[in-house]
């Protein structure tokens, strides 16, 4: 869609604060009242923008880690490619930085679930191969 690519890269070189919502839906040449009708209000804009961010991460990592040679070869490939991508100053700045300041904890966000499925899947792949050990996750007791 126009607009979160509008405000993608108004986020992305401005920053959330400072990107302007009628310079980004005149870029998109939209009205605020789009703006307004698909996502609420800003801040739905910029979730919006997060998820689209977090999907192409997710779908890089599980591309990465299947072209290894192994599949615990894989899981490392994706976790350097989430770090390598978490280097690039679009996803600092929108996902690591802006994210968290207006949308609150990541972990809460609904597009970190592709994300961490993504990882999910490689861990529970490798336990059903006896490649990792399925650990109990239950604390320890208090002592």
């Amino acid at each position: 869609m126009k607009l979160i690519e509008a405000a993608r890269k108004a986020f992305a070189e401005k920053g959330y604060a400072a990107a302007s919502m009628d310079d980004l839906t005149a870029d998109a040449g939209l009205t605020r009242g789009a703006l307004y009708h698909n996502f609420g209000d800003r801040r739905g804009l910029l979730a919006a923008v997060v998820d689209q961010i977090d999907t192409e991460m997710a779908a890089r990592a599980k591309e990465i880690g299947a072209q290894a040679t192994s599949d615990s070869q894989g899981l490392l490939a994706e976790g350097a490619a989430y770090i390598e991508m978490a280097l690039n100053p679009e996803v600092q700045r929108i996902v690591l930085l802006d994210g968290p300041a207006v949308l609150g904890d990541p972990s809460q966000w609904p597009s970190q679930n592709s994300c961490l499925q993504v990882t999910r899947s490689t861990v529970e792949g490798l336990v059903a191969r006896g490649v990792l050990k399925s650990l109990d996750r239950k604390p320890p007791p208090d002592g």
